[in-house]
């Protein structure tokens, strides 16, 4: 196995040359495929609960259906994937997520779905992604060469980034088409059923040539412990998953915000923003590869950190939609520089046998930080202003960087 230091070495391939390998490239326009079908999903649960009721009460806890999985089970799940075959583990939850999705909207077309029940199928859902993570970015070092991990890396962003704008628009496009909001939500839960079938086919002919076979006398909670206990020892994994709370927990005003301030400009500007920061993250993923030819894993977040408070900083006080825009875009571009790069010193730094585990340290990492800061900066725009709360964060950002020294990727890796 080549050592970190090795695999964390730039690439000098171009953003796309992940796509060149045939393996990674079927898997990746499935993906894609997918996470649209899950876009669409989240759009349609959301306006099937207010058709459901008008408490905003249930409305709210559609967002804690989805996001509760993570904080529950994010750990379990990476020690699952490193026990079992990955291929298998995957086939599973891929699996249970057609399952649900199907039974979701049937009933929704035949009208039988309750409140209740959506929470229910709302959290399997989660429950049946947030398993599939950690086994499903361990996946990718055994679909390209380690010169081209932290490109795949960045491309994988860039596909949920692009599902993330097109998924939201044709879940709209198709509640306006069908007058009854219910149908609608159901024909999109069977359509988000239909997405997860490139993933299946490819997931079910694939032969891996990884003969590294998994640690069969290893419990369940033995593979948390040693988990846990070889992230607390392994100073490039404590690096990566403290900067990724930094990030996230700043970065979180952002996404906890973005509603509010586009809601001067409507609902299409509020989607014009998303499509936009979806845009930037596509540039960004290009922009990454050519970064880091000249530039250490450590520039390349304190850059994109920058970058992204500069776009906190201006997002609230664009007068028209169009620089709104822009600094969403720019907030995308960023928010893939520095990601990636984590995600990618999370993968490149552990050994498969414990990838899985780490992963799901990162992805715990990142949503709690996500959700916490969320709750935060929504406490203090509350109290003060979105300008006053949008400017502390971008602060915030800037003054991370201080940490840096203490934590540095490179030096890490070396």
């Amino acid at each position: 196995m080549e050592t970190p230091a090795t695999q964390l070495t730039p690439a000098r391939h171009s953003a796309l040359s992940p796509l060149r390998e045939p393996l990674f490239r079927s898997l990746w326009i499935a993906a894609v495929i997918s996470y649209t079908g899950s876009w669409m999903q989240n759009v349609a649960t959301g306006w099937l609960m207010t058709s459901l009721t008008s408490s905003p009460m249930w409305v709210a806890l559609v967002q804690v259906a989805v996001s509760l999985p993570v904080l529950l089970i994010a750990l379990p799940a990476g020690a699952l994937a490193d026990i079992f075959d990955r291929r298998k583990f995957l086939l599973l939850t891929q699996s249970s997520m057609v399952a649900a999705a199907t039974v979701l909207g049937i009933m929704t077309l035949t009208q039988t779905v309750t409140p209740q029940i959506l929470l229910v199928f709302t959290f399997l859902l989660g429950v049946g992604a947030v398993m599939n993570d950690p086994a499903w970015q361990a996946l990718t070092p055994d679909l390209v060469p380690p010169t081209k991990l932290a490109a795949a890396v960045a491309l994988n962003s860039a596909g949920f980034n692009i599902a993330r704008a097109i998924g939201p628009a044709l879940g709209g496009l198709l509640i306006a088409a069908i007058c009854c909001g219910s149908t609608a939500s159901g024909w999109a839960f069977l359509l988000n059923a239909v997405s997860f079938f490139g993933v299946i086919l490819f997931l079910y002919n694939w032969k891996p040539d990884n003969t590294e076979r998994k640690n069969g006398h290893e419990t369940f909670a033995g593979a948390i412990a040693i988990g846990l206990r070889y992230a607390r020892q392994e100073a490039r994994i404590r690096t990566v998953l403290v900067r990724t709370l930094m990030f996230s927990l700043f970065a979180s005003a952002f996404w906890a915000l973005l509603p509010i301030i586009a809601s001067k400009f409507g609902a299409e500007g509020f989607g014009a923003m998303l499509a936009f920061f979806g845009l930037g993250a596509l540039i960004g993923a290009g922009v990454l590869s050519l970064a880091r030819r000249c530039l250490s894993s450590d520039a390349v977040i304190a850059l994109a950190t920058l970058i992204f408070a500069v776009a906190l900083y201006g997002l609230v006080r664009s007068p028209s939609l169009t620089i709104a825009s822009t600094f969403s875009a720019a907030a995308g571009l960023a928010w893939i520089g520095n990601l990636a790069t984590l995600n990618t010193a999370a993968q490149t730094a552990a050994p498969a046998w414990v990838r899985a585990r780490v992963i799901s340290m990162y992805v715990l990492v990142l949503q709690g930080g996500l959700a916490l800061g969320s709750a935060v900066w929504g406490a203090v725009a509350s109290s003060t202003s979105i300008s006053l709360t949008l400017t502390i964060a971008a602060a915030a950002l800037v003054a991370s960087l201080l940490f840096a020294p203490w934590y540095r990727l490179q030096e890490s890796a070396q």
